[in-house]
């Protein structure tokens, strides 16, 4: 099984060419041997990941991300491994066969993933069907009410609960066992109970870029104590810091069109009524605060995002953070003022998709956002307040990109205070600097690399990426200190023995991600540009390393020795092994 698995493996990354799998996602630039952009994973402004067509790997030279084409469509959808398996496979017509692999960490975890987006199909299934039935008055007189066409509810695959008890017993007699029906988040355990999650809610299915229902939503239909509206609660295949909701529409999009900007908004009904009215390119954040997965995931699709939330303050304000988050990440964020009041939805009703054109083509850069949040909070007619806003004012006008920008902005404050342009700026050059950074993530482990380690790295790859230097040495006279230059040393001279080329993607399976071997992986990757390689320096560099990992090595022969005899008791064993330190430090010496 697990030989048939590396075949298919192999097959698939044959028929595979990660620069066209890349360049569905970000735009490539050829320059010199290899491809290139600004890097999906962090934000830069001058291209550092480098996509290689000949040995089929990614590498930033920025942040250090590195893999194949595999890893990449598992970042870029953010989907496991198996998963990005059968997209691919799928790509180029092959089947995916079965494998019993413990290596693959998987086999319950893959059933139970399987069991559970069937069972959310299903009840999305059944949810849509009680739609139909002819017993969802209330939610039909909903719908009817909010002027969603059948069209739209088609698409959108709204659905109705009709109460409690139903969707359990459905899912039940479909076969599916207690302990998955729970963890798939549509049903409730209650006092030994099993209840629907969404009881009695107009349902709107929560679908992610692959087509597969991960989740769902639902709104109350009447007067309650219950939150107006709720989503199931994450699971191992909904986390809803990952998720936007109708991003499998926008996928459809781009297949068909350039998507210039992507319109974000804070719930469904405002997604299915920008939807319908011609705005395809919206998605929503759910009612949470946006994350670093949600804008990297908004990346893959544009450079350019339009925060449209609701128009009084609390929906203006509260989301502040977001859209830093949005900034932080490269996109070009802009706000849609919307009347005091109104959400999306409303002004679609009110004035219609010109109406709401309007109001994109009034959308502002996110420091003039800012700033206008700013005025809200100051009345400028009275001095103390005044004062206050110029204050805070120049701080935000501070974090401006360039010195142009500033001066507009100034000028603008000018005219709203009476305060001289000249003050302002020396306001301004006085202001603190205010990191627009938003660090929601920890930090990465710092590298705290020995002489031994840099050594090392240098030398595995120059025979990794066949640099000339390290031609007249064979590799395995070489000592590694390190398991995982090992590994990469034992790979390279097997191929060297058969002939064959060396594959620096192959590598990619020998470690897991997110350890720290395929952390060091991606630091001998930082070499793979080959510049460091050449010349006559780089020789002499070369075998000034060998050297030093053959002493390092001999070091580490004598300090074991040492204890050796220090241990030895016997007299003529403590002879035989002198005799060999007295060797080991002759060739220590040379």
């Amino acid at each position: 099984m697990i030989s048939e698995f590396q075949d298919f493996m192999s097959t698939l990354k044959q028929k595979l060419n990660i620069v066209d799998i890349a360049s569905e996602y970000f735009s490539l630039e050829k320059r010199g041997g290899n491809y290139w952009a600004c890097c999906p994973f962090h934000h830069e402004k001058t291209p550092s990941f480098s996509v290689n067509e000949p040995d089929q790997f990614y590498h930033c030279f920025g942040c250090g991300e590195s893999g194949d084409v595999i890893k990449l469509v598992q970042q870029m959808e953010n989907i496991d491994f198996m998963d990005a398996v059968k997209m691919l496979a799928e790509k180029v017509n092959l089947t995916v066969p079965h494998t019993n692999s413990d290596s693959l960490k998987t086999v319950e975890a893959k059933r139970k993933k399987d069991a559970i987006l069937n069972i959310l199909r299903d009840c999305a299934h059944f949810y849509l069907d009680n739609l139909n039935s002819g017993k969802a008055d209330a939610h039909i007189d909903y719908i009817l009410k909010r002027k969603i066409p059948s069209k739209t509810v088609r698409q959108f695959g709204l659905g109705a609960s009709l109460n409690f008890n139903d969707l359990p017993i459905y899912l039940l007699k479909k076969g599916y066992s207690k302990e998955d029906i729970i963890d798939s988040g549509a049903v409730n355990s209650v006092d030994d109970r099993l209840v629907d999650a969404q009881g009695g809610r107009l349902i709107y299915p929560i679908i992610n870029a692959l087509d597969e229902v991960v989740a769902f939503g639902g709104r109350v239909l009447k007067k309650t104590d219950f939150a107006k509206y709720k989503n199931t609660r994450e699971t191992i295949v909904f986390n809803k810091r990952k998720t936007l909701y109708n991003i499998n529409l926008l996928k459809k999009l781009k297949k068909t069109e350039a998507i210039k900007e992507v319109i974000i908004v804070e719930g469904y009904m405002d997604t299915i009524s920008l939807y319908q009215a011609g705005f395809k390119n919206v998605v929503a954040s759910m009612g949470t605060s946006l994350t670093q997965d949600q804008a990297r995931l908004l990346k893959r699709y544009t450079e350019n995002v339009l925060i449209s939330y609701d128009g009084d303050s609390a929906g203006q304000k509260a989301n502040m953070r977001g859209l830093e988050i949005l900034k932080s990440e490269g996109l070009n964020v802009k706000v849609v003022p919307l009347p005091e009041g109104l959400d999306p939805d409303d002004v679609i009703k009110e004035r219609g998709a010109d109406g709401y054109k309007k109001c994109l083509d009034a959308a502002m850069p996110l420091i003039d956002y800012k700033l206008a949040m700013l005025e809200k909070s100051y009345d400028l007619d009275r001095t103390e307040d005044k004062r206050k806003f110029v204050g805070e004012a120049v701080k935000i006008i501070k974090t401006a990109e360039s010195a142009s920008e500033q001066e507009d902005l100034l000028k603008r404050i000018r005219d709203k205070t009476g305060i001289t342009y000249e003050s302002l700026k020396r306001d301004l050059s006085s202001a603190p600097n205010i990191s627009n950074q938003v660090k929601e993530e920890p930090p990465a482990k710092r590298d705290v690399s020995t002489v031994e380690d840099r050594a090392s790295r240098f030398v595995i790859a120059a025979y990794l990426f066949g640099a000339k230097i390290s031609k007249d040495t064979p590799i395995e006279s070489i000592e590694f200190g390190n398991e995982v230059h090992e590994i990469i040393a034992r790979y390279i001279h097997s191929k060297q023995i058969l002939e064959e080329r060396i594959q620096p993607s192959e590598l990619f399976e020998f470690f897991e991600d997110g350890t720290d071997e395929y952390a060091e992986l991606c630091r001998i990757l930082d070499y793979s540009d080959g510049d460091r390689f050449k010349g006559e320096i780089a020789g002499k560099y070369f075998s000034d390393c060998v050297l030093k990992l053959s002493q390092i090595a001999a070091d580490k022969e004598i300090a074991d020795l040492k204890k050796l005899i220090a241990a030895e008791t016997d007299i003529e064993k403590r002879k035989i092994l002198a005799k060999k330190m007295q060797t080991l430090l002759v060739k220590r010496k040379k």
